[in-house]
C-alpha cells in the first residue's frame, strides 16, 4: 500500500453537542492517510498519477464549511467517504480532534479507517 498523507491540518468548523459548539466555529486538527495499492506516480513522476493533496485539502475544507454534523465520529466518516469517492482510494485513515477543548487536554478526538468496498 502506498500512502499519501496530510498531518496537522488545522481548520475551524462547527461541530459538537454543547450549545456554544453548535453556534461558534472551533479549531480542529486533522491527520489523513490516503492509500492506494500502488501509486503510478512512483514510476511516472506525474501529478495525475498520484493523490493530489492540494485537492484533498480543498475537499475537506468544503466539507468542514457545510457538513451540519454534531459528532466528530460522524464528521470523520463523512470525510472518509468523501475522500474514498473523489480520489480513487483503496484505504483511508482519518484522525480528527478538537483542539484545546479542555484546559488540561491538548486534543480530544477520534480515528477511523475505511476501505473501498
Amino acid at each position: 500500500m502506498d500512502v499519501v498523507f496530510l498531518e496537522g491540518f488545522r481548520a475551524e468548523t462547527i461541530v459538537g453537542v454543547d450549545h456554544d459548539e453548535q453556534h461558534l466555529p472551533q479549531p480542529v486538527s486533522i491527520d489523513l492517510a490516503l492509500g492506494r495499492a500502488q501509486l503510478a506516480a512512483c514510476r511516472s513522476d506525474r501529478l495525475r498519477d498520484t493523490v493530489n493533496y492540494a485537492a484533498v485539502r480543498e475537499d475537506v475544507l468544503k466539507l468542514l464549511a457545510t457538513h451540519g454534523l454534531k459528532l466528530l465520529e460522524a464528521l470523520a466518516e463523512a470525510i472518509a467517504q468523501t475522500l474514498l469517492a473523489h480520489f480513487d482510494l483503496d484505504w483511508v485513515q482519518v484522525r480528527i480532534a478538537k483542539v484545546d477543548k479542555f484546559p488540561d487536554v491538548a486534543r480530544a478526538g477520534v480515528q477511523i479507517e475505511r476501505r473501498r468496498l
